[in-house]
């Protein structure tokens, strides 16, 4: 047995433990869907960031509501803070580094919206000085956090906190919640009549060979 296959074994055990820790967070989740809902109902704009990895799964969720889910539906207003180079890197050359995201939700931000932050280790400046300007300017928010939360934690309206030492697995963690919620809202806001935002008809449409949802 290969040291790959030890590897593996090891990844999969944690990776079980951690996902199992989760069930505890029924709750928060419960509010966390429950702003989203509000926020894209009431035609309100989802602004997400994260750095590194984070970043990359705060693009995948943005994603995901402007484009789909599951199901073929109106797209809904979803910005990834961590998207734009020129962007950051003039925030950054400008303001430094930890202003990057604060700088954007001072331009896009707006009250009724709601800024969604990713930080694995919660010590991450850039992401609280993210959340200060969004409480400033009257958006709610929501946290995607691990280990013990670090200096971030309690500066959200909810925090969703993964317990654990390693980061692979937390961003893991982070992936299934981002998902839970996915599904969650686009149920909830497909079942009803009126969208709040583009109302027009979707139809299902053939998908070419080898093509699928992004992943």
């Amino acid at each position: 047995m290969g040291e790959s296959s030890e590897i593996l074994k090891s990844a999969v055990a944690g990776a079980r433990k951690t996902l199992q820790s989760l069930v505890h967070l029924d709750g928060h989740l419960e509010k966390a869907a429950g702003l989203i809902e509000d926020c894209l109902r009431s035609g309100g704009k989802l602004l997400v960031c994260g750095n590194g990895g984070s970043a990359a799964d705060a693009s995948h969720f943005a994603t995901e509501f402007v484009v789909r889910f599951m199901k073929d539906r109106p797209a809904y207003p979803a910005i990834c803070l961590a998207g734009d180079g020129g962007l950051l890197t003039a925030a950054g050359n400008d303001y430094g580094f930890d202003e990057i995201f604060a700088r954007q939700v001072a331009a896009f931000g707006l009250p009724g919206d709601l800024l969604i932050c990713l930080t694995t280790s919660g010590k991450s400046r850039n992401i609280e000085r993210a959340l200060q300007e969004a409480k400033a300017r009257k958006l709610k928010t929501i946290t995607f956090l691990g280990r013990d939360g670090g200096s971030t934690i309690g500066m959200a309206d909810v925090d969703l906190l993964v317990r654990g030492d390693l980061t692979a697995r937390i961003q893991e963690a982070h992936t299934l919640l981002l998902h839970v919620l996915c599904e969650t809202v686009e149920l909830r806001l497909i079942g009803k009549k009126k969208y709040p935002v583009n109302t027009r008809k979707f139809k299902e449409r053939p998908r070419s060979p080898g093509l699928s949802r992004v992943s």
